[in-house]
């Protein structure tokens, strides 16, 4: 992302960033209107991932993007200090729902629950955590894995 994309968003109040925070090539950062992004001291994302707000997003102090992960929050997702979300991992706090099996998805509402991923915790390479997901805080998440709302 560019020195100059960063100010503007910095200048509009939507993010806000600590020393430190390291932003590798290709990191995409789409806020909109109304939405926060807080970037914690010493944060790291990695070579082409992406943060996706229209709500609220909190990354603690030295938190890692892997590289191509992807963070969506339409509601509220906060990683805790220290937590890694692995490469090509996917953390989002909205979701299809299957209310009634004769209706398409898309034509369903989303489901949205904020997402927790505690101090420390360790998203796996290709892992989710979808709506409502918790990852308690030293928590390990395998690769692959599906974390589902408790």
């Amino acid at each position: 992302m560019s020195r100059v994309r960063l100010a503007l968003l910095r200048r509009g109040g939507r993010l806000s960033a600590g020393q430190g925070v390291r932003i590798a090539r290709g990191v995409r950062v789409s806020i909109a209107r109304g939405a926060r992004v807080e970037l914690g001291e010493r944060c790291t994302l990695g070579a082409g991932s992406r943060i996706e707000a229209a709500g609220r997003l909190t990354l603690g102090p030295g938190a890692r993007l892997g590289e191509q992960a992807v963070v969506t929050a339409l509601e509220d997702v906060q990683i805790g200090a220290g937590a890694v979300i692995g490469d090509w991992a996917a953390v989002t706090d909205a979701g299809p729902t299957w209310a009634d099996p004769e209706t398409p998805l898309r034509h369903q509402p989303l489901r949205r629950l904020p997402v927790r991923i505690g101090a420390g915790a360790v998203l796996g390479p290709h892992a989710v955590a979808g709506p409502g997901a918790r990852v308690d805080a030293g928590q390990q998440v395998a690769p692959y894995a599906v974390v589902p709302a408790p």
